[in-house]
C-alpha cells in the first residue's frame, strides 16, 4: 500500500502533464488496469467506424516486448513480434502500425502515411501526446479487483483522476464486476457503452465436434477461454502463460505432444499466434496451431456518432487555435 500510494501520487501528477499537439486528432485507447480486458479488438473497432467515416487512421504503438525503438512502419511480412511487439503485428495486417517507443517520435512517420486520424493502442496514462479523445475498455467480469494503485492492486494510477480523464467507458461482456465504475464515468456525463466480444462463424463452426486444447498468454486468459466456451467449443484441456509470454521450444514441444496424445486441436489468440508465427527455432509443429479472429462489436450506432462528434471538435479547436 505505501509503494502504491507513492506510484499513484506519481502517476497521478503525470496525467496532468500537456501533451504535444499532434496537429491531427488524436484517439486513445486505453485500460485503467495492468493487464487485458479487449483493448486490441476494441483498437480494430475503432478502426473500422473511422474508416466508415472516410478517415485513415493510423495505429500508433510503443511495441511492447519489441527491440526496435523505432520510429518504424510495422510490416507483417519483415518483422517478427520480438521486433515489434506482438500486438503491433498482429494490428498490421489490418491497419498501418507505427511503433515508437518515443511516442512523439510516431507522430511524424504516422502523418507520412496520410493519417487524419492517429489511434493511439494503449498510452492513456502517458502524457507525451495531447489526446483529442480516450476510450476506456474494461471487462465486465474482471472489473478492476481490489481497485487499488500497482503494486498494491492493478490500477495504473488512481481511479479518480483517471475517470475525470476518460471521454467514453466501452463495457465489454455481460457481469456486474465494472458496474460501480460505470456508474462513477456516467455520473460525470460521460458515455458507457456496451460491447460485446464475437468470435469469427467461419471457424467456430469448422471446430464444432472437434476436441480442442485452448492455450493463451494475453493479460486475461480467462476471457479467451470463456469466448470458446460461449461458442459451444469443445475445451478438453486449457493451459495459460503470462502476458506477452515468449514462448520456448519446450513449451511448443510439450503443447503439441499434448495435442497428439488426445487427438487435441491446438487453439489460441490471435497475439499468441502472433508471437509463434515466422520461429524457425519452434520447428514445424507451429503451423499446426491456429488462432481464433475475434471483433468487437459496440451497441448500435452510438459509438459512431460519438467518434463523429469528437472529430469534428478536435477539428474545429484546431482550427482556432491557429487563428
Amino acid at each position: 500500500m505505501p509503494l502504491g500510494a507513492v506510484y499513484g501520487a506519481i502517476a497521478g501528477h503525470r496525467l496532468r502533464r500537456k501533451g504535444l499537439e499532434a496537429g491531427i486528432p488524436v484517439l486513445c485507447v486505453g485500460n485503467y488496469h495492468l493487464g487485458g480486458a479487449g483493448k486490441t479488438p476494441m483498437v480494430l473497432a475503432l478502426v473500422k467506424v473511422l474508416r466508415d467515416l472516410g478517415e485513415t487512421p493510423v495505429v500508433l504503438s510503443r511495441g511492447y516486448g519489441g527491440k526496435l525503438r523505432g520510429p518504424v512502419l510495422v510490416d507483417p511480412d519483415r518483422h517478427a513480434a520480438i521486433d515489434v511487439g506482438d500486438e503491433p503485428l498482429m494490428l498490421a495486417r489490418s491497419v498501418p502500425v507505427a511503433v515508437a517507443r518515443e511516442r512523439i517520435d510516431g507522430v511524424a512517420l504516422a502523418r507520412s502515411q496520410g493519417a487524419t486520424v492517429i489511434v493511439m493502442d494503449d498510452g492513456f496514462q502517458n502524457p507525451a501526446i495531447a489526446k483529442d479523445a480516450s476510450l476506456i475498455v474494461i471487462d465486465a467480469q474482471r472489473g478492476l479487483g481490489n481497485a487499488c494503485v500497482f503494486p498494491a492492486g492493478p490500477l495504473r494510477a488512481p481511479l479518480k483522476q483517471q475517470i475525470a480523464r476518460t471521454d467514453a467507458l466501452i463495457v465489454v461482456g455481460d457481469g456486474s464486476a465494472a458496474k460501480s465504475v460505470a456508474a462513477a464515468v456516467a455520473s460525470q456525463g460521460k458515455p458507457v457503452v456496451s460491447a460485446r466480444i464475437k468470435a469469427d462463424p467461419a471457424l467456430v463452426a469448422s471446430l464444432q465436434g472437434k476436441r480442442v486444447l485452448a492455450f493463451a498468454g494475453i493479460g486475461d486468459p480467462s476471457r479467451f477461454f470463456r469466448t470458446l466456451r460461449a461458442n459451444a467449443i469443445n475445451i478438453v484441456a486449457e493451459r495459460r502463460f503470462a502476458d506477452h509470454h515468449p514462448y520456448s521450444r519446450q513449451e511448443v514441444d510439450g503443447l503439441i505432444a499434448d495435442a497428439k496424445g488426445g487427438a487435441l486441436t491446438m487453439l489460441t489468440t490471435e497475439k499468441d499466434l502472433a508471437r509463434l508465427r515466422g520461429r524457425k527455432d519452434l520447428g514445424e509443429g507451429v503451423d499446426e496451431i491456429i488462432a481464433l479472429p475475434v471483433t468487437l462489436e459496440a451497441e448500435g450506432t452510438r459509438l459512431q456518432k460519438l467518434i463523429s462528434a469528437w472529430l469534428f471538435d478536435a477539428r474545429d479547436r484546431k482550427l482556432r487555435s491557429t487563428r
